[in-house]
């Protein structure tokens, strides 16, 4: 029986589907259902602030929030946002142009998880949860691959993006998928698109790292070639979820962040070029078009992401061993030659 995640892979997998409304998803109703009402922040008449409001207070007040919003990363819109409130009040706040009431210095407190006195007392900053680590475990048998340690919040993000896709995620969903506060989100990154990032970059990170010590116990192209294609399946079919949203989130990326990934990608394409090209010239691989070649194999593993089962005929294992040989195939590998080599 397939899990959910491994059903919304297939669903997403279609060429041209649309993603699942947010609504109507399983998952997201059992969620609602499940959890307990949230309290909403709402505009309410000012209560007496809970200081005197002199413009001194208000001021200090003002400087307390604006440096820890920019210490979060945070737009004046997203933590209007968060709070419920204009970014003309935010912003009025900010400025020291507005009394603020107790309630809504509590929700100033609970947005950026430090105690309400802290905002009283300049731009000091509480006690912040440590950064979540974005670097790949390092590989000591690219074999094995245990599954990765995401931090709460990518974790969320990544089942979003794997049920919804990028544009039909929001924060909410991440942070509910996440365990965590849409405030409490935002204490570890400033917005989705910093999320992808973060787990395109851990992805590419995990494999490049993979790939290198592959080459590494290689003696000749064949076995380097063989290596290569054996670990980058084993990757596609073992860490199938971030490889997919890796293949089918490109485009959401920015600018800047979509050519260093695509940098990393192309980087990984050459290390089979390279492997192939060797073989050519050392006579063991016969292809005419070795370019061409090193392309769809390296296609053809990345496309295993797309209908890999666990649950499957099939092991991971099993499925890699099957791909050296449809890569040897491709590259018209002279066994003949090699066995009196």
């Amino acid at each position: 029986m397939l899990s959910r995640v491994e059903q919304a892979l297939a669903t997403r997998s279609g060429a041209g589907e649309e993603f699942r409304d947010a609504e109507t998803c399983d998952l997201c109703q059992d969620r609602r259902r499940a959890r307990p009402p949230r309290r909403r922040a709402t505009r309410t008449r000012e209560e007496p602030p809970i200081t005197d409001p002199t413009p001194d207070h208000r001021s200090a007040l003002g400087l307390a929030v604006r440096a820890l919003r920019h210490r979060r990363g945070l737009t004046l819109r997203q933590l209007a946002d968060v709070l419920g409130v204009s970014s003309a009040t935010l912003s009025a706040i900010e400025n020291g142009k507005t009394g603020v009431s107790s309630e809504r210095v509590a929700h100033l407190a609970e947005a950026f998880e430090v105690p309400v006195d802290h905002l009283f007392g300049g731009a000091g900053d509480g006690p912040t949860a440590a950064a979540p680590s974005r670097s790949a475990p390092s590989v000591e048998d690219w074999r094995h691959l245990p599954p990765l340690e995401l931090d709460a919040a990518l974790a969320g993000a990544l089942s979003s993006f794997l049920e919804f896709g990028y544009h039909g995620a929001t924060m909410r969903t991440i942070a509910e998928r996440a365990g965590l506060s849409v405030p409490g989100l935002y204490h570890y990154y400033a917005s989705k698109q910093e999320m992808l990032v973060a787990l395109l970059d851990l992805t590419m990170h995990d494999l490049r790292a993979r790939t290198a010590a592959a080459l590494a116990e290689g003696h000749d192209p064949v076995s380097r070639f063989t290596n290569l294609v054996e670990c980058l399946a084993l990757y596609h079919t073992h860490r199938r979820e971030l490889a997919f949203v890796g293949a089918s989130e490109m485009r959401s990326l920015e600018p800047g962040a979509r050519e260093r990934v695509a940098a990393l990608r192309r980087a990984e394409q050459a290390l089979v070029d390279v492997e192939v090209e060797a073989g050519v010239r050392a006579g063991v691989f016969a292809t005419t078009r070795p370019h061409e070649a090193a392309r769809a194999v390296v296609t053809m593993c990345t496309a295993l992401a797309q209908w890999f089962r666990r649950d499957g005929a099939a092991t991971a294992e099993q499925v890699a061993e099957q791909y050296v040989d449809f890569a040897l195939g491709l590259v018209r590998h002279d066994t003949s030659r090699a066995a009196q080599g």
